[in-house]
């Protein structure tokens, strides 16, 4: 299933958070711990809604812990509020059991309204999920109902008989060590938990609440770095992880300006009398950008993704363009650290609209305006720019795969 048959597809997301922690003998809840630009569970959010169209997202919290305390979390990473403009956020106290916590979400989604296809589970301790793993995860949910991310174990396992003696040889080509997010079509699997609730059993995860009611659930490619915090140790490992791809990007375009065209400066229009000639929109900034981020993640360039000679894309909004690069981008586990624009135009002032630039990009890049910056520079009356017969772009900037 490629990306764009998801894109339709109205998603809900559970967060499970509600667990205790005890395993990690700290005060402070393992999902609340600063991580990346902002705590666990930030890192542990932000990719599905930069992944998804996510309808709803339900973040299930301790039964004994007030929800000022997830939203505190939740919003130590200063893009969460602009990446939340389309999702309706809920927190749920959780019960007894993850999947008893689970069952509060989803009953929290079938009364809440949302319109929603499809439903992943992930836990609040796997900060590292990447974009791949959701759509991969989403997709297999929407064609074969269930799915879940599964890696081959590393070591041989073993099955033994509660103390310590072996009963079996296991084949590890034929075990999977599956992960989150699992992913489920929504109605059948709300009724399949209704049902677990009533039986008596113990369940260890949601696949085998839907094995046992609905049917199969398909795997998919998981992760190995999509890995779950759960001791002290696996924070500071973390913490210490050195294992972190960094790329750089340069991206530069340059487009003469002519009469009766807009002139548009990373999706922002300066008042002038002449605009950007070319076959989009013509946004300079924006096309300097989409090429720096397709050569730090090694996608390819601008041209190759809307060549200029496919009619296609005449008069096309690169602010769209940018975005469906960024989709492709994320969904490859790359992150933006930051980024660094110039632009070189002699007339209008660039300054008194610098910081609506700034943050029109952070906006399409789902990301804080932080890491976005743009100055400006003239022709000093020299060349095509300084004769006001032309508007150039650069963009640096930096990526990074955990």
């Amino acid at each position: 299933m490629t990306d764009g048959s998801i894109s339709s597809i109205h998603a809900a997301v559970v967060i499970a958070a509600a667990g205790s922690s005890s395993r990690m003998g700290a005060s402070v809840r393992k999902q609340y711990l600063p991580l990346g630009n902002g705590t666990v569970l930030s890192e542990a959010v932000k990719p599905f809604l930069q992944t998804l169209h996510c309808s709803i997202l339900v973040i299930t919290i301790p039964a004994d812990e007030d929800e000022s305390y997830a939203a505190a979390a939740l919003s130590a990473d200063k893009s969460m509020a602009s990446l939340l403009t389309q999702t309706k956020l809920i927190f749920v106290h959780g019960g007894e059991s993850r999947c008893a916590s689970v069952k509060c979400a989803l009953e929290a989604i079938a009364s809440s309204g949302t319109t929603c296809d499809i439903v992943l589970v992930h836990d609040a301790a796997r900060p590292f999920v990447t974009g791949k793993i959701i759509r991969d995860a989403a997709a297999a949910a929407v064609g074969n109902g269930a799915s879940v991310p599964a890696v081959t174990p590393v070591d041989t396992q073993k099955e033994t008989d509660g103390h310590g003696i072996i009963i079996r040889h296991l084949q590890r080509s034929t075990l999977a060590a599956v992960q989150t997010p699992q992913a489920f079509l929504f109605a059948q699997f709300l009724e399949a938990h209704r049902k677990a609730a009533l039986d008596g059993c113990t369940y260890t995860d949601d696949t085998e609440i839907w094995d046992k009611y609905v049917g199969r659930v398909v795997t998919v490619p998981g992760d190995v770095r999509n890995r779950k915090i759960t001791f002290a140790s696996d924070m500071d490992k973390t913490m210490n992880d050195s294992r972190a791809i960094i790329h750089t990007g340069l991206g530069y375009d340059i487009h003469p300006l002519a009469a009766g065209r807009r002139l548009l400066l990373g999706g922002i229009e300066l008042p002038f009398d002449k605009g950007e000639a070319g076959h989009s929109d013509g946004d300079v900034l924006l096309h300097a950008i989409t090429d720096a981020l397709l050569g730090a993640s090694g996608l390819g360039d601008i041209g190759s993704f809307f060549p200029p000679e496919d009619d296609k894309w005449k008069d096309a909004d690169s602010a769209c363009l940018l975005e469906t690069v960024w989709r492709k981008v994320t969904a490859a586990g790359w992150r933006l650290v930051n980024m660094d624009c110039i632009v070189k135009l002699e007339q209008p002032k660039f300054l008194p609209y610098r910081n609506a630039v700034r943050s029109s990009i952070a906006g399409i890049l789902r990301t804080d305006s932080e890491k976005i910056f743009v100055k400006a520079k003239t022709g000093e009356k020299m060349g095509d720019v300084g004769q006001g017969n032309a508007v150039e772009a650069w963009c640096s900037c930096l990526l990074e795969k955990p």
